[in-house]
């Protein structure tokens, strides 16, 4: 026996000239003018994405994240709110969970794993990084953990 639970869209905020490829998971956010969202993405409550941004497939953006204009967030990129600050997950316990902020003009590449931070505006994070610690300058950042490797 399985109980079954379809989310598809739902208490979407939308901009204009929003592109949502199905199927996909959006709910109880807010999607900028001219965002683009990619097949088997996830995009969950609260989650505010800027103008222009674009999200490829099979990305995750958990709740407490904000996206600012002219990202891209490449394939399979995902967001953790859970420091697992206690040994183990926090579960609904939304008290331990992190906030993340991504500034303005930022490219992520794919498979990227971003950890609760706070990314500047113009930085570039290289397929494959693990974004441990806050993006403080604009740069091209790459590897686990992530460091700065040149500047823009």
């Amino acid at each position: 026996m399985y109980q079954e639970k379809n989310i598809g869209i739902r208490e979407v905020t939308f901009g204009s000239n929003v592109i949502i490829m199905q199927p996909c998971n959006l709910y109880e956010c807010e999607l900028g003018d001219d965002v683009f969202v990619g097949p088997f993405v996830e995009i969950q409550q609260g989650v505010v994405i800027g103008d222009r941004t674009k999200v490829q497939s099979h990305s995750f953006v958990c709740e407490l994240v904000t996206i600012g204009d002219d990202c891209f967030i490449g394939h399979g990129v995902m967001f953790i709110n859970d420091t697992f600050s206690e040994g183990g997950p926090a579960g609904g316990d939304r008290m331990k969970w992190k906030a993340t902020r991504i500034g303005n003009h930022v490219s992520i590449g794919s498979n990227v794993t971003i950890l609760p931070v706070q990314i500047a505006d113009r930085v570039v994070i290289g397929a494959g990084s693990v974004v441990t610690k806050d993006i403080s300058e604009a740069g091209v950042y790459a590897g686990n953990p992530a460091k700065k490797i040149r500047d823009l």
